[in-house]
């Protein structure tokens, strides 16, 4: 009952004001989260420092200071983008170089879109259909709040992406036939077994990514194109587009989860305030022998797909 009427008495109400009117409105939420209750202040620098360990106390907190901003904006355009037109939404997320994802379309092939949680990710998965000639497809999670889990599902659906859960992703794949796919992942997101992970130096720590991405790539032999997303004003971006590869399966192990990963580090140097420092990505323990898990992990890759 609570769901529902924070949905459709709050939610709903809200979503549909002008986008200006809702920064207004969180303008006061971020007093709230600076000042008054600092929103997991503690896990933003820690984060922040281990991250530019270089960095003065000023500099940290500035960049702070800037996050919490960024955080509140992208609270607001979240709410917004539940609820947002397609003629807006086609208005404040653009493509800079949509041909390096359309050739593949025109070649018949289904790719993978390897982004991140950096800038809007919320409009990037509800646009991508309307960016794309592709079938838009999202593999993520669900939410623990089932209610919750099928609205947003929902409003993210409304213009053409399917989201799949990442545990039949496959299956869910091979039923799409009637034209290629281009499937979204959010790379940055702290993993599972640090036994499945990939292991590398990130933002001067030793850090466990998703290695689903390139594991897809070799199972259904997609090209992998990483996707930047930049700020342009406030409430508006684009998205720059890398190809990372054409030929999956011609690649060394770790290629494409390693250049996705340098991608996003040099946008995250470059402007640290527009990605997640809230997020507890560092959270899992670095293995007592990371380089026996390394190896490991490196020779089921190997015995899977090229031997």
């Amino acid at each position: 009952m609570l769901d529902r009427f924070l949905y459709y008495c709050l939610t709903v109400p809200i979503g549909n004001l002008p986008l200006f009117c809702i920064y207004g409105l969180f303008d006061i939420f971020y007093l709230l989260i600076r000042t008054i209750i600092p929103y997991r202040k503690k896990v933003v620098e820690q984060n922040l420092r281990k991250s530019f360990p270089n960095a003065s106390e000023p500099e940290i907190s500035y960049i702070k200071k800037k996050f919490y901003g960024f955080f509140t904006d992208l609270f607001a355009e979240s709410v917004k983008n539940l609820f947002i037109t397609e003629k807006s939404l086609r208005r404040r997320m653009k493509v800079r170089n949509p041909e390096v994802m359309e050739q593949f379309y025109d070649q018949g092939k289904s790719v993978i879109l390897l982004s991140s949680h950096y800038n809007n990710w919320e409009f990037l998965i509800t646009a991508q259909s309307l960016l794309f000639r592709f079938q838009a497809v999202g593999i993520g999670s669900p939410l623990s709040n089932k209610y919750w889990d099928r609205k947003i599902t929902g409003r993210r659906e409304r213009f053409g992406m399917k989201v799949v859960h990442a545990s039949n992703y496959k299956d869910e794949l091979r039923k799409l036939t009637s034209r290629p796919a281009a499937t979204l992942v959010l790379g940055d997101q702290s993993p599972g077994k640090a036994e499945n992970c990939y292991w590398t130096t990130f933002l001067n720590q030793e850090t466990a990514f998703y290695f689903g991405a390139e594991f897809m790539a070799n199972e259904f032999d997609m090209p992998v194109i990483c996707g930047i997303i930049h700020k342009v004003s406030r409430g508006k971006y684009e998205l720059e587009l890398k190809l990372i590869t054409a030929t999956p399966k011609m690649e060394a192990y770790g290629f494409i989860t390693e250049s996705y990963i340098r991608n996003l580090e040099e946008a995250i140097v470059q402007e640290p305030r527009y990605w997640l420092w809230s997020h507890k990505r560092w959270k899992k323990d670095v293995p007592a022998n990371p380089a026996e898990v390394k190896l490991e992990h490196k020779e089921r890759f190997l015995k899977r797909f090229r031997s």
